[in-house]
């Protein structure tokens, strides 16, 4: 890798697709393709995955390596990276199995409790199982009120509810499941929210603590694509045992996955400073002003830099 220039690869760079996050995704793509160009690399080739024959362009393309700028079904659960696989073409970010595991919630809670990392108590309820009454009153009675209800395997906040009451969480359920998806239902755990940036392969570096205050109930759709300013606080407000918590949480967590070159871990630290994982994010958002970009951009990586350092990683699994 030291005596490769990266910049003189050909790059796919692939977005777009066909999830809710279809819109996100594309808006990732573009800023990706601008930061590449910024940083050096002169053929880069922006491909919707979705359009009529992008696979094709895809296949005969003679492309060294592949951008993916995708997100939610399709980009981050291992289909578009199995593709690049079958053309032998090297991908950027995790590969299938690890954005499999990653994108099914439970297995990746079963992942973080076997690696002694504390995670919300909660359940997978599946698409054609009945919420009635009593089982919904036995819910709350366990996981106490509120409780979040999500789908299983989607991202960016599409089919997520804070649920108050026992009535209310059948239509939660409802709403989770209406991509065809099942639902989780996971305890609320309250303190501060906050995100982990990960990058790297064998050896991932944390990158600084976003702290995202919101105003909200929680971290919603609209508060997401609102300028960043008004909601991350890098480094993040913790005690230093918290904040070290969290990042070691975060590169274990992007290790027992099987992550590559980028992940990013949402936790909420308690009163008592424990750091509770919720999720990690196999292909985080890549605008300039998305949580990653923007925590780098605070360890003093621009986003051009940052989008070299992805194919950089992208060709060391080569």
């Amino acid at each position: 890798m030291a005596n490769i220039d990266v910049t003189t690869c050909k790059v796919a760079l692939i977005s777009g697709g066909w999830s809710d996050e279809r819109e996100i995704a594309l808006a990732s793509g573009r800023a990706c393709e601008k930061a590449l160009h910024q940083a050096g690399f002169e053929r880069v080739d922006f491909i919707d995955i979705a359009e009529k024959g992008a696979v094709s362009k895809l296949e005969n393309g003679n492309y060294d390596v592949a951008f993916i700028a995708m997100h939610g079904l399709y980009g981050e659960d291992g289909c578009i990276q199995g593709l690049c696989e079958i053309l032998h073409v090297p991908y950027t970010f995790s590969g299938v199995l690890a954005s499999a595991m990653g994108t099914e919630k439970q297995i990746t809670k079963t992942l973080y409790k076997a690696a002694g990392i504390p995670t919300p108590h909660g359940y997978e309820i599946t698409k054609d199982q009945k919420i009635d009454e009593q089982y919904a009153q036995k819910l709350v009675d366990e996981l106490g009120l509120p409780i979040f209800v999500k789908p299983a395997t989607n991202g960016s906040s599409y089919g997520v509810s804070r649920v108050t009451s026992a009535e209310a969480l059948p239509g939660a359920v409802k709403l989770a499941c209406a991509g065809g998806d099942n639902a989780l239902i996971e305890k609320c755990v309250v303190g501060t929210e906050i995100t982990v940036p990960v990058i790297g392969n064998d050896e991932p570096q944390a990158l600084p603590i976003v702290e995202i205050v919101t105003g909200a109930e929680f971290y919603d759709l609209k508060v997401k694509y609102e300028p960043s300013s008004l909601h991350h606080v890098i480094p993040a407000r913790l005690s230093e045992k918290a904040y070290k918590l969290a990042q070691q949480y975060a590169c274990e967590a992007h290790k027992i996955l099987g992550c590559r070159g980028a992940s990013r871990s949402d936790f909420i630290v308690t009163a008592d400073d424990e750091p509770v994982l919720l999720e990690t994010n196999m292909i985080p958002g890549m605008t300039e002003t998305s949580l990653l970009p923007d925590s780098a951009r605070h360890a003093g990586i621009e986003f051009p830099e940052l989008c070299r350092k992805f194919i950089e990683f992208a060709l060391e699994c080569a």
